[in-house]
């Protein structure tokens, strides 16, 4: 643009109504660079848990922890575990049968969850893994509740009622 007398320059003053919608531009792109989630609400610096209320049909209880800071989850914890407190993802046996079967097994999908939580900070923004789908709904609803009470600054464990399988044998991961 080439101005040729003073006045062309003070043409150019902002009015009222073009700054308005320069402000609402930048609060639109705000909004949409931070996203909606379900932990855009602030979440209070610490380690918040999550656990099936009752253990499954197969004998495991899931349960997530996070940990919190500066209003972000920096670390995850996805697993389940037995009555006798043994770790789904350290049973071998399961592994076995369940790879063979699914294509997957606890100790892929459970970090393969617990990364992308990381990296979404959302559980419903991460997608599901085939062959851990059961799992997926448990690991949505333990992160959930997990996340809410982050937000909440609540440190006593979150107890989940998660529904029971629905397709019993036909997948050895439930």
């Amino acid at each position: 643009m080439i101005f040729n007398k003073r006045s062309d320059i003070h043409s150019l003053k902002p009015t009222i109504p073009a700054l308005c919608r320069v402000a609402a531009l930048i609060l639109l792109l705000c909004v949409f660079f931070t996203g909606c989630s379900t932990s855009s609400g602030s979440m209070q610096d610490g380690y918040y848990t999550a656990i099936a209320e009752f253990f499954d049909d197969f004998g495991w209880k899931e349960y997530v922890t996070i940990y919190v800071s500066d209003n972000r989850i920096i670390t995850v914890e996805y697993n389940a575990s037995n009555s006798s407190g043994f770790i789904k993802s350290w049973d071998m046996d399961y592994m076995r049968t369940m790879n063979a079967k699914d294509g997957t097994y606890p100790n892929k999908y459970t970090r393969e969850y617990a990364d992308a939580l990381l990296n979404e900070q959302d559980p419903y923004m991460v997608d599901a893994i085939t062959g851990a789908t059961h799992s997926y709904t448990s690991f949505q609803m333990l992160a959930e509740a997990a996340i809410t009470k982050a937000q909440n600054g609540d440190k006593t464990v979150a107890y989940v009622n998660i529904p029971p399988v629905q397709d019993s044998p036909a997948s050895a991961e439930e």
